[in-house]
């Protein structure tokens, strides 16, 4: 579910890697995914190997050069840690600092002491939405999971009780909502209105939310009950600290990224002139590079000096922040790299040219072809983009109203069945502990729930508008 749109779509319009017909490519892109699959659940390989080696095959499968297969994983590789890794190493140090400082254990404690029981999912998927309104899914995720983990360990709660909600509140908000890139992107394409599509993103987004998130959480703890994994947790602060950070000042403290990019959204969207000073200035404090960087240095103050560290002990903090996670980010740019050599076989291109002559209903068709880029290439906005540029002749004749529909039709699609060709899968994965089969028992039905309830009630809205 990468948000890497600029290199992402600059490699979707390079030449493709290999002249291999549609299916050869096909089998191509099933054996890729199948020597994946097959060498982390039978032979227990790491996944960053098994990506790796997966991506690979799939170059050799579709008779591509062993060069050009290489040079398009490296670079997706690194696009990928270059955007989402450091957002993941920034969100890693403000979550230690958050937990040292006691003020992770601040939240928690306010949350359980104001929802419990069967309030506590609805309170993580309102908490999750609202945080994910202007955030990149990345950024969301990694705010998030220490509330999450310690959530679930406090309150003994499976950890799917708990996490569904919120990874849904974040992928509805990211899928369907502007000002988030596919749908912004989309809204341009297809000439949409973008206060018209806000609203009935909005309404389209309430229920599905609830059915993939609290709803649907009963019963993937079922099917994976587990535990928050120990590596994972926040430790609690050791007992030699006197005081720690007030509720009002740790909450502002995750709240400030949040905030920086909102602020950066609406004024993209009033203003809309790069030229002018004030979106300048917001375009540089609302990315979330900026606006993640200066939510830890704000937390060094407002969590760790508060708490009493020393100029030592916060950098000791930074320091072991970092090690927990070098394997997930070798497997989120694993993940990433594998995508890229899929996009670059020309996969896109494929879906495009398959579904040129489909006689269907203009919102169906969006869904559809967003669908089947989905699931080849694991990339939304690749999807996204692709889908909205090939059914924009038809919303041209459309009214206001179905042109937004059009663009929720096509966000939809981009969410549907995320698996081992999406980097957002692997980040799931190795925070929240489970093995390949648990994640697509959980996250890719979750996210598929979300795609195809959004496109019943897109649909119903159609009848009805």
């Amino acid at each position: 579910m990468t948000s890497l749109s600029v290199e992402t779509l600059a490699a979707d319009a390079v030449e493709p890697i290999t002249s291999a017909g549609n299916a050869q490519l096909g089998i191509a892109v099933l054996a890729g995914i199948a020597v994946i699959v097959l060498l982390i659940t039978k032979f227990k390989m790491h996944a960053f190997l098994a990506l790796t080696i997966g991506s690979l095959a799939l170059g050799s499968f579709a008779g591509a050069a062993p060069a050009k297969t290489i040079a398009s994983f490296t670079a997706g590789l690194g696009s990928t840690v270059a955007g989402v890794g450091v957002l993941i190493a920034l969100g890693a140090i403000l979550g230690k600092l958050l937990a040292d400082s006691g003020g992770a254990d601040q939240i928690v404690d306010t949350i359980l002491a104001r929802a419990s029981g069967r309030a506590m999912p609805w309170a993580m998927v309102l908490i999750a939405s609202i945080i994910g309104l202007p955030l990149f899914f990345e950024v969301g995720i990694v705010l998030m999971i220490p509330v999450v983990l310690l959530v679930a360990k406090r309150g003994n709660y499976s950890l799917m009780r708990i996490g569904i909600p919120a990874l849904a509140g974040l992928s509805v908000m990211h899928g369907l909502i502007p000002p988030h890139p596919g749908p912004l992107v989309a809204i341009d394409a297809l000439d949409a209105n973008l206060g018209v599509t806000l609203a009935l993103g909005v309404l389209v987004a309430i229920p599905t939310v609830i059915l993939a998130g609290p709803v649907f959480s009963r019963y993937a703890a079922r099917w994976v009950d587990i535990k928050a994994p120990e590596k994972m947790i926040p430790q609690r602060p050791s007992e030699d600290l006197d005081r720690r950070p007030s509720f009002g000042a740790t909450l502002a403290t995750i709240l400030l990224p949040v905030v920086l990019m909102l602020i950066k959204a609406l004024v993209d969207i009033v203003v809309d002139d790069p030229e002018q000073g004030v979106q300048r200035v917001t375009d540089v404090i609302g990315s979330p590079l900026i606006a993640l960087l200066a939510a830890v240095v704000v937390g060094m103050f407002t969590l760790g000096r508060a708490a009493g560290f020393t100029k030592g002990r916060l950098a000791t903090t930074v320091e072991k922040s970092l090690a927990p996670i070098a394997g997930v980010l070798l497997i989120v740019g694993a993940g990433g790299g594998f995508k890229q050599t899929l996009i670059d076989a020309g996969v896109g291109r494929m879906i495009l040219e398959f579904s040129e002559n489909w006689s269907i209903p203009a919102l169906l068709l969006g869904w559809l072809i967003a669908v089947g880029i989905r699931l080849a290439t694991g990339s939304a906005t690749v999807a996204t983009i692709s889908a909205a540029g090939l059914v924009a002749p038809l919303a041209a004749d459309m009214s206001t109203s179905h042109a937004a529909l059009l663009v929720l039709a096509v966000g939809a699609g981009s969410l549907f069945f995320s698996h081992v060709n999406d980097a957002g899968f692997w980040l799931v994965k190795e925070y929240f502990g489970m093995d390949v089969g648990q994640t697509v028992k959980t996250w890719s039905v979750m996210e598929t729930i979300i795609s195809v309830v959004s496109l019943v009630f897109i649909l119903l809205l159609s009848l009805i508008l």
